[in-house]
């Protein structure tokens, strides 16, 4: 790694010293939930970030001896791709460090140990992965695509950003690409993710819409990822009961894919929701970005509800992150013979989620207490709310011949005095009538 990784003899082509441009450059240096970049990105903040990789990239040689003497004289560690870890923070002993660390009043090591080897060939692979996309580095071309959306680059010191997202650590999104309400703190206050398998089954889309529905009148939010199927249809029901929904995005949010969604997700972004992004405007969703953005939809609202989902669905991934952030996971149960409902099966089975079958019960599993539906009951019957004498009499009352109240009370298993008690409570409530001498139902 001894020659420059990158050609800018001129410098960058936009003001580095702006942290919104700073901020939307790294959106498209990195790929989606770098730890890497995450943790750099959040202990120097976006420019002085920039700055270091733009040296780093022109002389990888002296950055891989600065990294090395930084962890001769601290302990690093980088935290695992993936995780939803707690952010890291990078220590600035003689200029800036690219490594988390555990403690920041750890005692000097001696020497780089193996753990902190590790660390920097971690990071200077990560420069190798950020340095190709330098040169054509133009974050201000990028925000004027976006302005002509009406959009808003979010970022965590940006109004409307949702601090929900926060609870992601150092692979927490850089800033969002939002077209339509840019208070998405606002939306996700109050929010549940609806997701499933895009080959969804006429009873998939019949559930997801009673569950939209429901939930949009309870003055939930409904997220999910944009894509045909299950997410299309809670989208679709939100915006049938006038009420929001987010939309999150593997590619740029000027080109809305799918493009049997388009329609559906530009009535989003301009009926009080939201089309999201971590990356920039022009970026191509892939496989890993769909996989990426789910942790978002995630991270952002109180609960998940996985609708249907086949074996190998990409809902199951929405369905991990929400356990590994400990936010409540609910599944629909299916047809047991359907293998469209197959992964909602394994997740209930499993015990990871609860059972949900309409939208009382995913309000009570994501909202708070008091302000949920009242605890579901099945049907109810005369006699429900009897006490255990009068459940037992009413039982030994005949339906046609009157019997005698010595009769009824052998038969219940009662005191006469007991049984005569009953007796006049069931016939107050119109469930026993007296004729003929004796007693019998009504």
């Amino acid at each position: 790694m001894g020659e420059p990784l990158v050609d800018l003899p001129s410098g960058l082509r936009f003001d580095v010293e702006d942290p919104l441009l700073a901020r939307a450059a790294w959106s498209r240096l990195t790929e989606p939930g770098d730890p890497v970049a995450g943790a750099l990105v959040g202990s120097l903040g976006p420019v002085d970030a920039l700055r270091w990789l733009v040296d780093a990239a022109r002389a990888p040689r002296q950055a891989e001896a600065t990294l090395h003497r930084i962890a001769g004289r601290r302990p690093l560690t980088v935290a695992p791709a993936g995780a939803a870890e707690a952010p890291g923070r990078l220590p600035v002993p003689d200029g800036p460090a690219v490594l988390p660390t555990a403690s920041r009043g750890a005692a000097p090591a001696a020497s780089p140990g193996r753990s902190d080897r590790r660390a920097v060939r971690q990071v200077l692979a990560a420069v190798r992965r950020w340095a190709p996309r330098l040169e054509r580095l133009d974050p201000a071309g990028e925000l004027a695509v976006l302005d002509r959306y009406g959009g808003t680059l979010l970022h965590p010191d940006a109004p409307g950003w949702p601090t929900s997202l926060d609870d992601l650590g150092s692979v927490a999104p850089l800033c969002l690409w939002v077209r339509g309400e840019p208070d998405l703190g606002r939306l996700a206050q109050r929010s549940v993710s609806l997701v499933g398998s895009r080959a969804c089954t006429d009873y998939g889309v019949r559930v997801t819409r009673a569950l939209a529905d429901g939930l949009a009148d309870r003055g939930f939010t409904l997220v999910s990822g944009g894509a045909a199927g299950i997410d299309a249809e809670a989208h679709r029901g939100a915006l049938l009961a006038d009420a929001p929904t987010v939309a999150f995005l593997a590619g740029g949010v000027d080109r809305l894919y799918p493009a049997t969604s388009t329609d559906l997700l530009r009535r989003a972004a301009e009926h009080g929701g939201a089309v999201v992004s971590e990356v920039p405007p022009g970026s191509v969703p892939g496989k890993q970005r769909f996989l990426k953005r789910n942790r978002l939809i995630a991270a952002l609202t109180s609960g998940t509800v996985v609708v249907e989902a086949a074996a190998r669905s990409g809902a199951l991934s929405t369905a991990n992150h929400a356990v590994r952030l400990l936010r409540p996971l609910g599944a629909v149960p299916g047809p047991v013979t359907s293998m469209a409902s197959a992964g909602c099966h394994e997740l209930l089975r499993r015990g990871a989620a609860v059972c949900v079958t309409d939208a009382a019960e995913a309000a009570e599993l994501v909202g708070d207490l008091g302000e949920t539906a009242p605890a579901r009951r099945g049907e109810t019957r005369p006699g429900d709310d009897l006490d255990e004498a009068g459940k037992a009499v009413l039982d030994a009352l005949p339906v046609r011949r009157p019997a005698h109240e010595r009769s009824v009370a052998r038969a219940a298993g009662l005191a006469l005095a007991d049984t005569t008690g009953a007796l006049g409570l069931l016939e107050l409530m119109g469930l026993a009538e007296q004729k003929d001498g004796g007693w019998r139902r009504r």
